[in-house]
């Protein structure tokens, strides 16, 4: 295998099971189990003027490329066919290892993982029809597919795809509110029904001038806040730094009229909505169901919003529809109030100067999406062109829409094993789950363009990688944030999924996000708002926060890094029974409660308290089959080096694990060949297998999704040979894990484990606790 690593780091990304995937980090995606030795060099050629040209598609033409800088490279790569042959090895035994999942995956006996084990090193062979397909086949099948291959990772050059043709159909700068658009006349529409309406919130919001005492007020004084209870959302905490800030209250009901929407919105949003309206039971006049009328009320009011509610099962589909009609609604009032100031402007006599025309920022993409996946993205640009489509005969225009479901599409060839996995599980890893993507998207009027440079764009939809890769770290020469300098709402869905990816892309975008931009980039001044200029954008940035848990990482993004003048809301409902009562088999539990005097302490306490207090009640051998759950990766890796310090007879899963490997670790654990079992939790969110053989479990931390506890104490049932007696279960926590106990045990019990410093015993019945 040493031999087969030592050539191929050049070709790597060119796997066919890999596509789209950046090795920069040194990091690869759990989900396909491919191990990457060292971070991949990547080369950089310059391209010739034609080739900024290279990708203009639409659906009705394609064009061919001509890619200077791709042959520059490709001529590298021909040198190079000892790496070549190496790297189709690569790609076989990957394939190898599909194949062999769904049987993996079922275990029936003992002997299905050795004859996958013998199978897979039996067929680590390159294959022949591999080897015949060339990068120059795969560089003229793109050009056939008009795909652009300026921006794919394989190509060595990563340049943001660049649309000329439709450059001047979506400038704000040049075009004018059409008439028959039906919001020429917002302004004066809005002032004479000012009577009857409250204001639209829109204006109220970004027209806001705050004076300087009020920003050092927010910049140094603390937040006061206070509790209300809303029939849906439950406990809602709102909180601002700002003397006089007003509670909102939940509408039973709320009227579309009343809420400002952009007019086409106010058609479209029943239509679009209406498949929840039916599952929710609720009236035909009603255009919101009980959840996405409170958070839509919230959001309408530009707050900062936490929402740790989340389910893909559940209600995931409902918020991700309120929050694209209110990103939607914010984009076509910010470019109408731009068109039709640019008509006052034509109009107006010449050499008169006005001051009043205010209307952007120093850049133009105003909203910045989050997502985990590709297939959210996917999503959410289908529920934008249902939203902008009126009715079946005014189609909108969508500029690169074929190339668009070709990336973000799910292939129907790479289908993943058929397996049975938990019902979240299929719903979290539906569709095309690439994590390593990022689009802009321009709206004006009628018509919507994919794909739209960053700087002519209106929304960024990105992944926190593929936005880590273009804000780059500090020292690149190549770097780019000045297109978050203006982002005026930032939505951050699906935040615990980050958890499991890197969480530090989403804390550099954090600390890059609303900063001065470094060039102009063709900015008329006269016409930016003098928020933006006096670099006050993060006290208007509204941030929408949706996440499936409440996690410390998760609270202190949503705590310190966002300044919104308004305020913010934050729902917090304590569990009121945890997932221990999902627990169906009889085991004991006994929480073992560590001392810690700080939150950075507790790491070291941890691990110094499991090799002294812990490890040595297991070290004989009549405790056997013991599988150590272990959240983080670093606390593995530690443990791992322990171990073999100490010449543990142990065996170790985690997510970058092979399958060949894990197949040889399930079978040593499952046989009692080997004592212990090091279990990382990134390995279950992404495989979700079952361990055969437990009889005892250790949880070095109590688990980031509480329902992975119940999870991993219901494997015990599945190996039945009599010793349910023997089985124990042991979880170390300390005060700062009080989030997580109150998610496993519910509230009241973690109040009296966190007053008491002894050990607690629970005992499950294999019914509700």
């Amino acid at each position: 295998m040493g031999k087969r690593r030592a050539g191929r780091q050049l070709l790597r990304s060119l796997s066919k099971k890999q596509k789209k995937h950046l090795r920069e980090f040194g990091e690869e995606h759990p989900f396909y189990d491919k191990v990457s030795g060292k971070p991949e060099a990547t080369q950089i050629c310059e391209l010739s003027e034609d080739s900024d040209k290279s990708s203009k598609e639409s659906d009705s033409e394609t064009e061919v490329e001509q890619v200077s800088g791709y042959h520059k490279l490709l001529a590298t790569l021909k040198t190079s066919p000892e790496s070549e042959s190496e790297e189709e090895e690569d790609e076989s035994e990957s394939e190898e290892a599909e194949e062999s999942e769904a049987e993996m995956g079922s275990e029936g006996s003992q002997e299905t993982g050795e004859a996958e084990e013998g199978e897979e090193d039996k067929n680590d062979v390159p294959e022949e029809e591999e080897a015949t397909d060339t990068a120059e086949q795969m560089l003229s099948q793109e050009q056939a597919d008009g795909t652009d291959t300026s921006c794919d990772p394989r190509h060595g050059v990563i340049e943001e795809f660049t649309d000329v043709k439709h450059e001047s159909q979506f400038s704000l700068e040049t075009n004018f509110m059409e008439e028959e658009s039906g919001d020429c006349n917002a302004d004066r529409r809005d002032g004479s029904s000012s009577q009857a309406l409250p204001e639209d919130p829109f204006k109220q919001h970004m027209d806001k001038e705050l004076e300087e005492k009020e920003i050092e007020k927010m910049s140094t004084l603390p937040k006061t806040s206070n509790q209300s209870q809303w029939p849906r959302l439950g406990q809602v905490i709102f909180s601002s730094t700002l003397e006089k800030h007003k509670t909102l209250k939940a509408d039973k009901e709320v009227d579309v009229k009343q809420l400002h929407l952009h007019k086409p919105l106010e058609s479209t949003w029943p239509k679009v909505n209406k498949q929840f309206l039916s599952a929710a039971g609720k009236p035909i006049d009603s255009s919101f169901t009980p959840l996405q009328r409170e958070l839509f009320c919230i959001m309408n009011s530009y707050r900062d919003l936490f929402y740790p509610e989340r389910n893909a099962l559940t209600n995931g589909e409902e918020i991700r529809h309120a929050y694209c009609l209110h990103a939607l609604n914010h984009v076509l009032k910010a470019n109408a109030q731009v068109l039709s100031n640019n008509a006052k402007r034509r109009d107006r006599k010449p050499g008169t100067d006005s001051d009043d025309h205010r209307d952007q920022g120093l850049t133009r993409p105003k909203i910045l999406m989050l997502v985990p996946f590709r297939e959210c993205a996917l999503r959410i640009v289908h529920v934008f062109i249902s939203l902008l489509e009126v009715n079946e005969k005014k189609k909108i225009d969508v500029s690169n829409k074929k190339r668009f479901k070709g990336e973000f599409g799910s292939d129907p060839e790479e289908k993943p094993p058929n397996l049975k996995r938990p019902e979240d599980y299929e719903a979290v890893f539906a569709g095309n789950i690439d994590d390593h993507f990022r689009i802009g998207v321009a709206i004006l009027q009628k018509s919507m363009r994919l794909y739209a440079p960053f700087y002519s764009s209106d929304i960024i939809i990105a992944s926190p990688l593929g936005i880590r890769t273009v804000i780059g770290a500090e020292g690149e020469k190549k770097r780019d944030f000045d297109f978050l300098s203006s982002i005026e709402i930032l939505i951050i869905d699906q935040a615990d999924i980050y958890l499991m990816q890197n969480w530090e892309h989403v804390l550099h975008l954090m600390k890059h996000i609303n900063l001065l931009p470094l060039e102009s980039h063709g900015v008329d001044f006269s016409r930016v708002r003098m928020l933006n200029l006096n670099n006050w954008s993060k006290y208007y940035r509204q941030t929408l926060l949706f996440s499936a848990l409440q996690d410390p990482q998760i609270n202190s993004v949503f705590n310190k890094h966002c300044f919104n003048y308004v305020g913010q809301v934050a729902v917090r409902n304590v569990p009121l029974t945890g997932s221990i009562s999902h627990v169906v088999v009889q085991l004991p539990h006994v929480f073992r409660r560590l001392e810690a005097d700080s939150v950075t302490s507790v790491i070291d306490g941890r691990f110094q308290f499991f090799i002294d207090k812990v490890l040595p009640e297991y070290r004989d051998a009549i405790m056997s089959h013991t599988l150590i759950y272990v959240p983080s990766y670093f606390d593995y890796v530690r443990l791992r080096n322990y171990f073999k310090k100490e010449d543990l007879n142990f065996t170790h899963i985690c997510e970058y694990t092979k399958k060949a490997a894990v197949c040889r670790a399930r079978r040593f654990f499952l046989k009692g060949e080997k004592q212990f079992l090091l279990f990382t939790e990134r390995f279950h969110f992404y495989k979700r297998y079952t361990i055969k053989g437990i009889r005892n479990l250790i949880f070095y931390e109590l688990p980031t999704y509480s329902h992975f506890y119940s999870e991993i104490c219901n494997m015990l049932k599945a190996t039945d040979n009599g010793v349910d007696a023997t089985w124990t279960c042991t979880v170390l926590y300390s005060k700062y894990d009080a989030q997580k106990l109150a998610a496993v045990v519910g509230i009241d019990r973690t109040a009296q484990m966190l007053q008491s410093k002894k050990n607690v015993h629970l005992f499950v019945t294999g019914e509700n606790d």
